[in-house]
Parts: C-alpha cells; sequence; structure tokens
C-alpha cells in the first residue's frame, strides 16, 4: 500500500516540491499542535509538510492563518492529511 501522504498528493491542492511527513495520529493533545508548528519552524520555506493526524487539526489552522501559511486537508480511510505550505516560497 502506497504511504497515505502519497495518497494525499492526488487529492490535495499542494504544489509539487519536496516534502516532509510528521506523524501525530498517537499523540494527545496540545503535542500535534506543538510538533506541527515546531517543525514548521525548522523547515525551508519550499518544503511541503504532510501531518497526518487521527482528525481534522481544528485548532492549528487559525495559528497557521496567522504565520502565513497555506494548507488543505483531506480525509482517507486511516488518517486525516493535511498538506501545509508557503504560498510564497520559490520551488
Amino acid at each position: 500500500m502506497e504511504p497515505l501522504e502519497d495518497r494525499a498528493v492526488e487529492t490535495v491542492d499542494a504544489p509539487q516540491r519536496p516534502r516532509e511527513t510528521l506523524d501525530v495520529r498517537q499523540l494527545g493533545p496540545p503535542k500535534p499542535l506543538s510538533e506541527t508548528l515546531e517543525l514548521l519552524a525548522e523547515l525551508d520555506d519550499e518544503i511541503v509538510l504532510f501531518q497526518l493526524n487521527d482528525r481534522a487539526p481544528q485548532h492549528l489552522y487559525p495559528k497557521l492563518d496567522d504565520r502565513g501559511y497555506v494548507y488543505d486537508t483531506v480525509d482517507l480511510d486511516d488518517a486525516t492529511v493535511t498538506a501545509i505550505w508557503r504560498e510564497d516560497a520559490e520551488a
């Protein structure tokens, strides 16, 4: 079976760029939010981060908006995948 982020690439509206994956499905709140924001701060702007979660990260969305990120979330059978990227980054 292909990786979740590979399946999500076909359904989210994210740019074709290098990507990183963060699986937070087994973490309790607020770890998914904090780990995602910490990783985003470390990544180069051209990277698309794919967060694998067990639900839509509703509390993450306003923080992404505040930081200038674009995102798209898709529900797959075994996870909710959110692609997060900088719109103005050059690939």
